[in-house]
């Protein structure tokens, strides 16, 4: 989208409109010098575009007024300013403590501020949250109860009710990784109900025939313990054939009462370790692939009934053809719904080329491209990657994810010109294009290109 086309479709805005007035915060009056203020930015606040100065002050929380005066000032003019991305579904599952510091590069130049690993997480989270806050981290961190890796365990939920009393996010198991009996399930909903915490799921199935079974389990769950219930990446998983009525099951759920929310990410094809499930016997038949059509991510290879056997005991990731899912088909009908957000379900854990799904570094930019491209208001992409996660997660978020006088400061700076994400199947390791400035906790972490300051926070229920 031109920047002209851009400019007339999302800031209707009538010449000389006033800024908001003077707040206070804390005693100290809008004149006080700040820290920090960005001038000339385009930011959607109190439900309308508006260019306006947005300041930051010694707390790293956000002020609001014409007549901000900081110690350094930016000028953001024809950039956005939006609140930092929020990734819920985020992925660094592999040797976290030595390759976080990859996983948030390449998470804070697509624009996250926040990235909490709900998919998994860890199955002691008390010890991740210890072992993690003495590191310096570029991006908020935080992570979910991971029952696949304590359902092994004796005292499963002894074990599952320690991780909540010790600020894990949510509950949060693989169905079709590690299925479960519905019984077992329920008591799980029941216990994140009980802490009122998310229950978030990969759904049991992924076929033509059953996908739907998946998402009336899910429904189900919710129904029977009242938990507000996550779908993960509801276009790969429930609704890769059949979006249309998945969506249709999840609206009339929720006009009934329930809670349920799900994500996408804006990619048309999927990525998975050879080793799980999904490529189980007959897998050909179920998804209509054969084994060249699938690529090792991070290479040009594409695999034979030999290599996929020697790739398959080694857990190596790899990726289904482009159009596998047809984002018209599936990720532009879930966007269309006020219940679906943006999750990456990725992260980048390896350099100089990780065997990684690209969403891992270029989610975020690339949903902001797809949405402006088909016509989508800025505003509502941004609420899909900013609010919504937000309320999923909460109270952790109550102060993150929106522009409001003293909410944290993390903020997201892009053009909505040139913003995309440029890392590929066969190259994952790219920044974004366009993603100009990112602020975490206040504290610039990711300028032009580069890498900055290490202010991230945990993020604890």
């Amino acid at each position: 989208m031109k920047r002209r086309t851009f400019l007339q479709l999302s800031i209707p805005l009538v010449a000389g409109l006033a800024l908001p007035a003077c707040r206070r915060i804390e005693g100290s009056v809008e004149k006080s010098v700040l820290p920090l203020v960005l001038t000339g930015g385009r930011a959607l606040f109190e439900g309308r575009w508006q260019t306006m100065n947005i300041g930051i002050d010694a707390a790293g929380k956000l002020r609001f007024g014409s007549e901000l005066r900081g110690v350094e000032t930016l000028n953001v003019s024809d950039k956005v300013v939006s609140p930092g991305f929020i990734d819920i579904l985020a992925d660094n599952s592999i040797s976290p403590e030595t390759t976080y510091p990859i996983f948030e590069k390449y998470k804070v130049s697509d624009g996250v501020t926040t990235a909490l690993q709900m998919h998994g997480g860890s199955a002691d989270c008390g010890a991740y949250y210890r072992r993690f806050g003495r590191l310096p981290h570029l991006i908020n961190y935080g992570v979910s109860t991971f029952v696949m890796a304590i359902r092994a365990r004796s005292g499963g939920r002894r074990m599952i009710e320690k991780n909540l009393d010790e600020g894990a996010l949510g509950v949060s198991h693989s169905l079709e990784y590690q299925p479960a009996p519905y019984a077992e399930m329920l008591e799980y909903a029941r216990l994140a109900k009980k802490y009122e915490r998310p229950l978030f799921l990969h759904l049991r199935y992924s076929s033509r025939e059953k996908e739907f079974e998946g998402v009336d389990e899910a429904i189900r769950l919710a129904r029977d313990s009242g938990v507000r219930v996550h779908i993960d990446h509801l276009h790969s998983t429930g609704g890769t054939f059949h979006m249309e009525q998945a969506l249709e099951k999840i609206r009339t759920a929720n006009a009934e009462g329930l809670t349920i929310t799900t994500c996408v990410y804006p990619y048309s094809f999927w990525a998975t370790y050879l080793s799980n499930n999904r490529f189980g016997a007959g897998w050909q038949r179920r998804y209509g692939l054969s084994y060249n059509d699938l690529r090792i991510v991070g290479s040009s290879e594409r695999l034979t009934a030999r290599t996929f056997a020697h790739y398959r005991k080694t857990g190596t990731l790899a990726a289904v053809p482009e159009g596998t899912m047809p984002l018209a088909k599936t990720v532009d009908l879930a966007l269309k719904e006020d219940f679906c957000m943006i999750g990456s379900d990725g992260g980048i854990q390896f350099e100089p080329r990780a065997n990684s799904h690209p969403r891992g570094a270029g989610c975020f930019a690339t949903a902001i491209r797809h949405a402006l491209d088909i016509g989508m208001p800025l505003e509502k992409i941004l609420e899909k990657m900013t609010t919504l996660p937000r309320s999923v997660v909460r109270p952790a978020l109550n102060n993150r994810g929106v522009l409001e006088d003293g909410a944290m400061a993390d903020l997201t700076v892009f053009d909505p010109a040139t913003i995309r994400g440029n890392a590929t199947v066969e190259n994952p390791n790219q920044f974004s294009s366009g993603i100009d400035l990112v602020i975490v906790n206040g504290k610039i972490a990711f300028r032009n290109g580069a890498l900055g300051a290490k202010h991230g926070a945990p993020i604890k229920a």
